[in-house]
């Protein structure tokens, strides 16, 4: 039986010719780049990452790893501690060493790619409790090495763990481990909800879409005003395209975790990779108030550097009149602690 083969919003595809590699690895050739700026490391905060289970927070490890806790889960994105990815050595140290990462409640996985999905790195965060959510078309794969927890979503699709609900959504990408599994898996982000906030999400729950259907709404004494966690959206990998508009629509982001290297030349990555410029358009698109900067700076995956990167974010930023505390630029292993705020909430 054919696999499936998942594609684009719109079909846009990210396929590169044999051509198009000799010309990147000619350029490449002729390029000097300074690769001396490596991203600094912070000492992990682990008295408070081991005991909190309040807190909102989010701690970076390095690349598009982060250490998040929310709603009284510990959850890990795309887990990677590997010291190289194939012939490139991991440039700077992770920012939490995965022995001192505290149980895991959830592991988010957005694709297969292996700077992505590191399946050594997995094993030695997964335990008896530990959900693994991974796009559709890559259940399969995970439950062949041997983890039993396993979810896959389609985009739009949610779980609900514990007080957390996980939205998958779409990103512009692509996905191969082998030469012969292209694309037979999905790619996306997640967006991060506490599930008492469901009445008022972007997601409406059956019971407030029917109550928007008979034009009236809940009284106010039915009302309450609940300290609740900001919606987070991980974007994972992906080229600049209309789903981010989408995102913002159907969710209400406060914090965006969001990709801004890996884009040079921009005329070979442009569709699967976002330049800074474009991050900073996709955080403005999705409506969120807050940016932490991720996927630059700890493998050398194109021919951009992490200042270059950064330079370019900042001059960006300042020619959008985008104020300085919305864009949070995270050392590798610090912990950035999410403020929480009152939302009125249906009971």
């Amino acid at each position: 039986m054919p696999r499936i083969r998942y594609n684009n919003i719109d079909n846009v595809s990210t396929d590169k010719t044999l051509k198009q590699f000799r010309q990147w690895r000619e350029e490449r050739r002729q390029k000097k780049k300074d690769y001396s700026y490596v991203i600094p490391n912070m000492t992990p905060d682990l008295q408070y990452l081991h005991s909190n289970r309040h807190e909102a927070s989010v701690t970076w490890v390095g690349h598009a790893t982060f250490f998040i806790q929310y709603e009284g889960m510990n959850i890990v994105t795309d887990p990677v501690w590997a010291r190289r990815m194939a012939f490139t050595k991991r440039l700077g140290e992770p920012g939490i060493p995965i022995q001192d990462i505290p149980p895991l409640d959830i592991i988010l996985i957005s694709h297969s790619h292996y700077d992505h999905m590191h399946i050594a790195s997995i094993r030695k965060l997964y335990r008896e409790g530990t959900t693994i959510i991974v796009p559709v078309g890559l259940k399969r794969k995970m439950l062949s090495k041997g983890f039993r927890r396993v979810m896959e979503l389609q985009w739009w699709e949610t779980a609900e763990i514990g007080s957390v609900k996980i939205s998958f959504v779409p990103t512009q990408h692509w996905t191969r481990r082998t030469p012969f599994d292209t694309n037979t898996s999905h790619w996306g982000g997640f967006v991060l909800e506490p599930i008492a906030q469901d009445a008022n999400s972007g997601a409406s729950s059956p019971e407030s879409a029917s109550e928007a259907a008979e034009g009236g709404e809940k009284p106010a004494a039915e009302q309450q005003t609940r300290i609740l966690p900001p919606n987070i959206y991980f974007a994972g990998d992906s080229g600049y395209f209309q789903g981010f508009k989408l995102i913002g629509e159907r969710f209400n982001i406060h914090l965006a975790l969001m990709p801004i290297g890996a884009y040079e030349p921009e005329w070979f990555m442009t569709s699967q990779h976002v330049n800074p410029e474009e991050a900073l358009q996709a955080f403005l698109d999705v409506g969120a108030e807050t940016m932490i900067p991720m996927h630059y700076g700890t493998f050398k995956l194109a021919d951009d550097t992490a200042q270059e990167a950064l330079e370019r974010l900042e001059a960006e930023r300042k020619r959008l009149g985008i104020a300085e505390e919305r864009v949070r630029v995270l050392k590798y292993g610090e912990t950035f602690k999410v403020q929480p705020e009152r939302r009125s909430v249906q009971s």
